[in-house]
């Protein structure tokens, strides 16, 4: 049996962009899970690396002023929020922090003074999707263990971290509004009292999948529900049930999946009841959501987003934008007001039919939307089609740009480029590829997801030899 290794007194000087906290002892660098910077600690080793361990906290000889009780009774366990041990004022502290450094380190540009880290609106209830799934092999928690109760293993939650077969039944989730919290422990209540199968993912059987619940600001809700096997009868049962159940749904769908993975995106889903999209509002925009579509996740957030970015963009009116990895089209029809012409690019087809029909339901009439790989349309011959940009606008995923597309704008040379990153770090290393021929005018760090690590940054570059 390994001896339990202990290390005494270990003070935590700060937080990594993993989200863990770190401290030092000896030459070992160690990261904790949930400690923040000035607490004093005993922490239990429980895995070790090659340049790092990692360890827990079993003992506080000194709480950091930045901590605070955490909202949620699956905290430590649950995957998510991993930030609710500390006090929002910290968590933006430290996410503005996690934006200069990597920033300073990478980018090799002369950095402006950043603009103040913007905080959301609302630092719970805030998300507008959530994703449960269903399984027949409930995580057990060490009270559970302990009090030998557990009868029924079934769970309807979220997944342990690194346990792709483990779920944690979920009783409150603080994360999304109602009826979330009130459609999830219905279904799973029903399901359980009509002896219907959770599914099992080592055994790929199962009646009951996955669930999906989308919600709007403006009131509209849509359940997706996924089934694991195509019996009809049971499959009735349980859309009667939440139709009935909760007559005010806007849109209720469902889908059987039969494949090893719970994506969607290749699967042909039913509407059982109302539409097969809800509505969002941001701004004076309505955008058209489908079981399907990519959506910010923080609406009332993502309004701040797009209002700054709109205020970075510096727009007269005559300009042509393009909007690189435009999804459905949010950012080009907030702008598109404000220019002569937007033309989005995306790789997905489904999204670009999203963005297009946006435009249409807001009776925007110049913008357009075309499905592609992006370092091949910003070619030669789509600029002698549609023209040469005055200004970029870039919103990569957490990967970040495709060096050929940054080859592709630094030899477009737009004069103005708005680089929208939910990653700070490729954002950085993106910025150090285009230091010969860009300069960095503004930066803004924007918080889309309270009590975690991810912050959304907003930087303006500027060609250092724009030619008219």
């Amino acid at each position: 049996m390994r001896k339990v290794e202990i290390i005494e007194r270990m003070e935590i000087t700060g937080i990594s962009s993993t989200g863990k906290a770190v401290g030092r002892k000896d030459d070992h660098v160690i990261f904790v899970n949930q400690g923040a910077p000035g607490d004093f600690i005993d922490v239990k080793i429980i895995g070790r690396e090659k340049k790092y361990l990692v360890g827990h906290p079993i003992f506080f000889h000194k709480k950091s002023i930045y901590r605070t009780a955490p909202l949620c009774e699956h905290f430590g366990v649950c995957g998510g929020c991993k930030w609710q041990h500390l006090n929002y004022a910290a968590q933006l502290r430290f996410k503005a922090q996690q934006v200069r450094e990597n920033l300073r380190k990478i980018s090799k540009m002369k950095l402006p003074e950043a603009e103040p880290i913007l905080g959301s609106v609302e630092t719970d209830h805030y998300r507008n999707k959530l994703e449960y799934t269903f399984s027949n092999k409930k995580w057990l928690t060490q009270e559970e263990i302990q009090t030998k109760r557990i009868i029924n293993k079934n769970a309807l939650g979220f997944h342990i971290p690194k346990m792709f077969d483990k779920i944690l039944d979920i009783n409150y989730c603080h994360l999304q509004p109602n009826p979330s919290n009130a459609i999830r422990l219905a279904l799973k209540n029903f399901s359980n009292a009509q002896n219907l199968t959770f599914f099992d993912i080592r055994k790929q059987k199962g009646l009951l999948r996955n669930l999906i619940i989308r919600t709007t600001t403006t009131q509209e809700t849509m359940v997706i529900v996924q089934f694991g096997e195509a019996n009809q009868e049971k499959i009735k049962k349980v859309m009667q049930f939440l139709s009935k159940q909760f007559p005010k749904l806007s849109s209720l769908l469902y889908l059987v999946n039969l494949k090893k993975n719970e994506t969607i995106y290749d699967q042909h889903i039913t509407t059982y009841r109302g539409k097969d999209f809800i509505i969002e509002k941001i701004g004076d925009l309505r955008f058209k959501i489908g079981p399907k579509s990519f959506f910010q996740t923080n609406p009332t957030q993502a309004y701040e987003l797009y209002k700054k970015i709109l205020a970075f963009a510096g727009l007269k009116g005559n300009e042509l934008v393009f909007d690189l990895y435009s999804g459905t089209g949010t950012i080009a029809n907030f702008i598109a007001k404000n220019c002569r012409k937007v033309i989005g690019i995306e790789s997905v087809p489904e999204a670009v039919e999203d963005a297009r029909a946006n435009s249409k339901l807001n009776k925007i009439n110049n913008t357009a939307f075309y499905a592609g790989d992006i370092k091949d349309m910003l070619s030669g011959s789509f600029i002698k089609v549609h023209g040469r940009p005055e200004l970029i606008i870039t919103d990569p995923p957490r990967m970040g740009m495709h060096q050929n597309v940054i080859k592709a704008l630094i030899h477009l040379n737009p004069e103005r480029i708005v680089y929208v990153s939910c990653n700070p770090a490729t954002q950085a290393r993106d910025m150090e590829l285009m230091s010969e021929h860009y300069e960095a005018i503004k930066t803004q760090p924007i918080d889309m997801f309270p009590h975690t690590q991810h912050i959304e940054n907003i930087v303006l570059l500027k060609s250092k030899q724009y030619v008219q």
